[in-house]
């Protein structure tokens, strides 16, 4: 977790990083249902109520925004949706610390 917030690569103000991983934490513990390591990407199945899809993409959104290292890729339904991150080699740790943590929250 101490990667996930204290990168330098992120522009996100400090403060407000324990805000977004919350994000991510609730989006783990309610939707996620598998979590698959494919080399330097992550593939997470979620499936949820109406609005899932739009909350996924929004987060995605606005990660991207501050992490411009994080490729995100948002595919299928609120009920059935395949949610795709990959990062450059140099920031593996980020992604590993993201999988651990969407692995242990959909338990």
């Amino acid at each position: 977790m101490e990667s996930l917030l204290t990168t330098d690569a992120c522009t996100m103000p400090t403060a407000e990083r324990p805000l977004r991983l919350a994000e991510f934490d609730a989006l783990f513990a309610t939707s996620v249902r598998s979590v698959r390591r494919r080399g330097n990407d992550v593939r997470l199945h979620l499936a949820g109520t109406e609005g899932l899809l739009e909350r996924v993409r929004d987060l995605a959104a606005r990660e991207t925004a501050c992490c411009s290292f994080f490729t995100f890729t948002i595919e299928g339904t609120d009920q059935d949706l395949t949610f795709d991150i990959s990062v450059p080699c140099a920031r593996q740790e980020i992604l590993d610390a993201l999988a651990e943590r969407a692995a242990e929250l959909s338990s």
